[in-house]
């Protein structure tokens, strides 16, 4: 028979023991906490990437972030690249600012299309500004059912042509429409339809076909890998239908796409885009993942798409950012990777160079504030571009005021 006493003596040994464990594990907890709570703390506190409080990390696919100095710094997908300070001499501001327009040079006249003024007001008319004189002069209307922003757009050196883009404000959908203007008359003609409607695809002259690649689907996000051309000259459709060819091997729109000496190049992009919010009676944005990239494709004799070095950095918004001088493709501006708290667009500041002579990539300056869709042209050994939205500041890469200023500065290229 067991003893009061002993019962009792038993039980209050069980109970310090149970209060030793108990304490113990709030100590290893409270001490776990700690650490993560320090560790919460550091991956929370990011360094603005700009060109004096960052050090570049080595740029990866993973675009993975790094420690250094006294706080995190980021991978060089979100920084921006050392390149060396330019000149830039603010010229007559356009008409009106514009975001996602389009722009096409044809000799000492750069045409200026639509865009955004607002995100709730599109353009429905082009400008033009004239290198020689360093004006905007004339101004005139687009046909009421061309798309006023995301277009596809080339030339050959007289007429224009047009394919498909966003119809209207917000996040409202495509068109199908395709379009030529002769900008010697001013007049405009219609041409047959794209198979399906397409936002910002690829698009260039080659070998006497228009051909339209890429670009993002009608729901404005998911990437398209299509490919067509149709057979044209001097402003005139030679087919009644546009005709498939190789797919591209990566979708999505925001890329630019340039022909020299019978290549064709497509270079940068990004997989998915802004979508509007189910049921808004205005078709009101609404954010998506998106996937920025610097990919490199080019078409030649053998027609298969070939990959090339990509860009320093990934690199979209930049159809219209470009232009080819002493065999070289110069691209202004952009925007890159999202940064990884805020999840906020980031704007590239850079001008690039890709010389086709080594195929290598360089940065070979700075513009006067990171902005994206640039317009650009280039005349008299100056290198311009109008147009676009710009950042909030040399601290905050973030897209903030659409703009209609233009710039220039005296080019300089890496031999």
């Amino acid at each position: 028979m067991v003893r009061a006493s002993s019962v009792k003596v038993g039980s209050a040994k069980l109970v310090v023991i149970c209060v030793g464990l108990l304490g113990f594990a709030l100590v290893a907890n409270f001490l776990w906490l700690s650490s993560s709570a320090s560790s919460s703390s550091s991956s929370s506190h990011f360094i603005v990437p700009t060109t004096t409080n960052i050090t570049i990390a080595k740029h990866n696919n993973d675009a993975a972030s790094s420690f250094g100095g006294e706080g995190r710094v980021l991978a060089a997908a979100y920084a921006d690249l050392p390149a060396p300070q330019l000149k830039w001499q603010k010229m007559a501001s356009a008409p009106v600012p514009r975001l996602d327009g389009a722009a096409i040079q044809i000799n000492d006249l750069l045409f200026v299309f639509a865009g955004y003024g607002t995100i709730d007001l599109v353009h429905s008319h082009v400008d033009v500004y004239n290198f020689t004189t360093n004006t905007w002069g004339e101004s005139f209307a687009m046909p009421k059912e061309m798309a006023h922003s995301h277009l596809g757009m080339v030339t050959d050196g007289r007429y224009i042509y047009i394919v498909t883009g966003q119809y209207g404000p917000q996040c409202r959908g495509p068109t199908a429409h395709t379009f030529v203007l002769d900008t010697k008359t001013r007049k405009w003609r219609d041409m047959p339809p794209l198979p399906v409607p397409r936002y910002a695809p690829a698009t260039q002259l080659w070998r006497g076909r228009l051909h339209v690649m890429g670009g993002s689907k009608e729901n404005r996000h998911t990437p398209g890998l299509e490919h067509w051309s149709l057979a044209v000259k001097d402003g005139k459709p030679l087919e009644k239908e546009w005709r498939s060819e190789i797919p591209i091997p990566r979708g999505g729109p925001h890329r630019s796409c340039v022909v020299v000496d019978d290549r064709l190049y497509v270079i940068g992009g990004q997989e998915g885009d802004f979508m509007a919010k189910p049921g808004s009676p205005i078709f009101k944005c609404s954010r998506r993942l998106e996937v920025v990239y610097g990919d490199v494709y080019m078409l030649d004799d053998e027609m298969k798409w070939k990959t090339l070095p990509s860009m320093p950095k990934p690199n979209s918004h930049i159809e219209f950012a470009w232009v080819v001088v002493n065999n070289s493709i110069v691209i202004s501006g952009g925007t890159t990777e999202k940064h990884p708290v805020t999840k906020k667009m980031v704007l590239n500041g850079e001008v690039f160079q890709f010389n086709l002579n080594t195929l290598k990539w360089s940065v070979i300056g700075k513009l006067p504030f990171r902005v994206k869709t640039t317009l650009v042209g280039f005349w008299n050994g100056y290198l311009y571009f109008t147009s676009g939205q710009r950042d909030k500041g040399p601290d905050d890469p973030s897209p903030k005021k659409v703009i209609g200023e233009m710039y220039r500065t005296k080019l300089k290229l890496n031999v």
